[in-house]
């Protein structure tokens, strides 16, 4: 029998790419999305539509922080495992609206965890972020540094993982942490630097330039964060555990805007740091890497050229 897995935040970036590759070896799943308007819409249900072409996607309209609709939703099937990645994202959102950080982050999480503390899973793997470390300046970032966030997004996936530690002991449920650090590829978030640098380039606007460039990301290859992820997935991992999910090798953001700067017309405008922005971050992977056997990455020259070839050819900058 096919194992069913069950994905929340399926319309989102990375539910949709990791359903896809379950999809592709032969796996059963279930996908719920409330389809939020943080961005795009249509966006997500383009990818919705992509995953339903599998006769083995289920997907369901559903609000996490519905807790009476969510559990008599989940109480009817049983999943091997749950890939949680139904979130409010958004650094800089998080001063706009961080309610929305509070209902859907931290209230969401929770309604989960009351579902699943009576449920048998295999595991339960939850989205956590690289802004639970903060402004850190001790890299590379191993997962026993100590954290300390500095905006609302941070701090709530930091009570995430508590919250995780918690029910793990209480009720002895296998969780797993992902520390995600800045992920981008194909079908990845518009609100995200590339996506609106190449929206400028394509549409030759105006770009913003943060901190006038100077500050690194540890930027992940969606499709590196696929693989890892579907390996992990069959590893044997009692408890409550955590991994960085980064490449190791992070990138001065003026690097890509020099690339694509001598190539195309585009505005470029530097700006002041925003207030919500950490300035560098860089996170180990020796922990995954050795977890799953993992041996190298895309370079990222190539992961960021493969985005912008797809941006450009699935015209996508229409929809942003």
């Amino acid at each position: 029998m096919k194992k069913k897995i069950l994905i929340t935040g399926v319309a989102g970036f990375i539910g949709y790419s990791l359903a896809s590759k379950l999809l592709s070896q032969g796996y059963n799943v279930y996908g719920i999305d409330n389809f939020d308007n943080y961005y795009s819409v249509l966006f997500k249900k383009l990818r919705i539509k992509n995953l339903k072409k599998n006769k083995n996607f289920n997907f369901k309209k559903i609000d996490i922080i519905n807790y009476e609709v969510l559990d008599n939703y989940l109480r009817k099937t049983n999943f091997e495992y749950v890939f949680h990645f139904a979130a409010q994202a958004g650094v800089r959102y998080s001063l706009i609206n961080p309610n929305k950080y509070i209902q859907t982050n931290i209230v969401g999480f929770f309604n989960l965890m009351e579902i699943f503390k009576n449920k048998k899973v295999k595991r339960f793997f939850y989205a956590s972020s690289s802004s639970v470390y903060g402004d850190s300046q001790k890299f590379p970032l191993k997962e026993t540094e100590k954290i300390n966030p500095i905006n609302i997004y941070g701090f709530s996936k930091k009570l995430n993982e508590i919250i995780g530690e918690f029910y793990s002991k209480q009720y002895k449920l296998n969780l797993t942490a992902l520390r995600f650090f800045t992920v981008y590829g194909e079908w990845g978030r518009p609100d995200m630097f590339l996506f609106k640098l190449f929206k400028a380039i394509k549409n030759k606007n105006k770009f913003y330039l943060n901190n006038f460039g100077n500050h690194k990301r540890d930027f992940t290859y969606i499709n590196d964060l696929v693989n890892i992820l579907t390996k992990l997935m069959l590893k044997k991992d009692n408890k409550h555990n955590i991994y960085n999910i980064s490449s190791n090798n992070p990138i001065n953001i003026k690097k890509i805007i020099n690339i694509y700067k001598s190539k195309y017309p585009f505005n470029l405008i530097p700006t002041n740091r925003h207030i919500a922005d950490v300035l560098h971050t860089h996170g180990s992977n020796l922990k995954v890497f050795r977890k799953v056997k993992k041996k190298k990455l895309t370079k990222s020259r190539k992961g960021i050229q493969n985005t912008f070839n797809w941006y450009i050819k699935n015209k996508i900058y229409k929809i942003q």
